[in-house]
């Protein structure tokens, strides 16, 4: 039935007039909550399996993205750490392998036993403790062609017939130095289990004088990172240049060409591959010198959004056309309301500090333009603290950049001093320049605020070095530190100003019988510290002002201050910095902090009190 031709058009319009007239007048007198409320009731409740149908699909899509998502995520990661650990092996290779002194050896001329002798002893010394570096290992050697040079067995060898995993040594040898590829990763033969790397060395005349070698244990280095990948839904393969598999979750396809393995029809079927038996192909080329690749089956999901797909499109018309008209009324408005807000908040972003909004009704609404009015003025007086703020920042970045020094002039500078003693055969000043290289590479690294504790002990180290040639044989130190805990991390620089503190407040050179003893062991889920000299000690009421945090004076105080300000930033209470000191006997400084097989993050606020990742 029409209504209009019965009552009229006037008489239409006059009751479509009231009844909006009564609505707006009961939406005025209710709270915002009961609006929302009433909306629900009329709108939602109502067609609801039509509205979980509609939102069912959208789900649905955002699913199966979210799903690739995630599955390109896991990818990159495996790409990531894939990367990580093959540089790692890269940079020793390459580090051996451009080594100067290494490379003036390998192309000498020998005439007598004492040189061979010499260069053998050069070699041990510098590389025997390469193949501790890194896990996994098996074989460490350099080969040379050298006739004038002999082999030691041990890390000098010369490629003869002797077997070589599959091939000779000199066939081996004779491959490479035909190859392009200074850096070469390459699978054992039919060994699955082991990986070869190799790299060139190169003499002053660019001619080919060595080989670096190493034997790696693939099960120790990559086998974890590409096992089951995806729940067992995908494999995953890592392909260097030459498009051979280098690690894959398939053991037995190591080694291949990766035309020869399961992901080749996917290959050739390009932009098509997601149709073949339901598996798609994703591939992660960060790497320019590898790349990972996964045969993902995405049937498993597929399964599970089928009944829902049934859903798509079912009811959206009727859902508009019944409920369009009352959501307008409705809404009328709270949503004029809101966009006179949005409009100030257009304002705001625009720098228009000065936007408020008029209010009148008493509902949450007219709180929450209550709450804006006074948002406005802290965000005036917030913007003008932090442009005093940044105009300081700025000041004083200026004044650091005035006062920094630069690393590569002073590592150059100790190299060419290096090469000069050298040619004067003064070992001693060598060997001091050589402590003084390492010291100041670790100390002026601002690129990273945590190191490990293998690290922070050569860092140590070196300084030691240093003070030893300062103070020839008057400072005994002694080493108690257990391998375990070598991998861990610890603020940079923790360990050196303690040590730096015995020499110049404890003056430990001046003792009879000086000594300095230095402790590193892991107990239970933390590592301990302890560094003892048997110096003059600190004052008692010094001792007091520093465990308190309000020493003022030089000396002592600052440094250990700013080690445990450092502390509480990474390890918050979980870490403890204690002194005991005797003065004109001893000091002894212990510091306990939680065992770190990752790096450690700055702590911010509540996050004090929480777990941290450990090792």
């Amino acid at each position: 039935m029409n209504i209009v031709p019965i009552i009229g058009k006037g008489g239409a319009e006059t009751f479509k007039n009231s009844v909006n007239t009564q609505i707006m007048s009961v939406f005025r007198s209710m709270s915002l909550k009961r609006k929302i409320v009433l909306l629900y009731l009329l709108i939602v409740f109502a067609p609801t399996s039509i509205v979980v149908a509609g939102v069912g699909n959208y789900f649905i899509k955002e699913a199966r993205s979210n799903y690739l998502l995630t599955v390109q995520e896991a990818l990159k990661q495996t790409s990531q750490s894939f990367s990580f650990k093959k540089q790692s092996y890269d940079l020793l290779a390459i580090r051996t392998a451009s080594d100067g002194e290494l490379i003036a050896r390998l192309s000498r001329n020998y005439t007598e036993r004492l040189e061979h002798l010499d260069t053998i002893r050069y070699v041990d010394r510098s590389f025997q403790g390469m193949s501790r570096y890194l896990p996994g290992i098996i074989d460490f050697r350099i080969y040379h062609d050298n006739d004038s040079l002999v082999q030691d067995g041990g890390i000098l060898w010369k490629p003869e017939e002797r077997l070589l995993i599959d091939q000779t040594e000199k066939s081996w040898y004779e491959q490479r130095r035909e190859s392009n590829e200074p850096l070469l990763w390459q699978n054992a033969g039919e060994d699955k289990s082991k990986i070869i790397v190799s790299h060139k060395i190169f003499d002053t005349s660019g001619e080919l004088c060595g080989l670096v070698y190493l034997l790696l244990d693939y099960n120790e280095i990559f086998a974890e990172a590409f096992r089951d990948p995806f729940g067992g839904a995908g494999e995953v393969y890592a392909v260097d240049q030459s498009e051979r598999v280098l690690a894959s979750s398939v053991r037995n396809d190591i080694g291949k060409p990766v035309t020869d393995t399961a992901i080749e029809p996917y290959l050739q079927a390009g932009e098509a591959a997601n149709r073949i038996d339901g598996k798609w192909v994703l591939t992660d080329d960060s790497d320019p010198e590898s790349k990972i690749m996964a045969l993902l089956d995405i049937r498993q999901l597929e399964k599970k959004l089928r009944p829902t797909l049934i859903m798509v499109g079912i009811g959206g018309t009727l859902l508009v056309s019944t409920s369009v008209l009352l959501l307008l009324l409705i809404l009328k408005q709270l949503v004029w309301r809101i966009d006179k807000l949005a409009a100030r908040v257009g304002d705001i972003s625009n720098g228009v500090f000065e936007a408020k909004v008029k209010t009148r009704n008493q509902d949450e609404l007219g709180e929450l333009e209550v709450l804006f009015n006074q948002m406005t003025g802290q965000l005036r007086r917030l913007v003008q603290e932090k442009t005093e703020a940044v105009l300081k920042e700025k000041e004083q970045a200026y004044r650091a950049l005035q006062s920094q020094i630069n690393p590569h002039f002073i590592y150059n500078t100790l190299g060419l001093i290096r090469w000069r003693a050298l040619d004067s055969n003064d070992q001693v000043q060598v060997d001091l320049i050589d402590s003084m290289t390492t010291f100041y590479r670790k100390a002026l690294n601002n690129h990273e605020n945590v190191t490990s504790i293998q690290e922070e002990v050569e860092h140590v180290k070196a300084y030691l070095d240093i003070q030893q040639h300062r103070y020839p044989g008057r400072v005994k130190v002694e080493w108690e530190i257990s391998s375990d805990v070598m991998n861990f991390y610890v603020p940079k620089i923790m360990l050196q100003p303690i040590v730096e503190n015995c020499y110049l407040h404890g003056r430990i050179a001046q003792r009879k019988g000086a000594t300095i003893r230095i402790e590193i062991f892991g107990f239970e889920d933390n590592v301990h510290f302890g560094i003892f000299d048997n110096g003059y000690g600190i004052e008692s009421s010094k001792l007091e002002q520093i465990e308190a945090g309000i020493y003022s004076g030089s000396g002592n105080g600052l440094g250990i201050s700013n080690i445990r300000d450092r502390l509480f930033l990474y390890f918050g209470h979980r870490s403890r910095l204690m002194i005991e000191s005797e003065q004109d006997r001893f000091t002894n400084i212990s510091i306990v902090i939680p065992a770190c097989s990752e790096r450690p993050q700055i702590i911010r606020g509540d996050e004090h009190d929480t777990n941290i990742d450990r090792g």
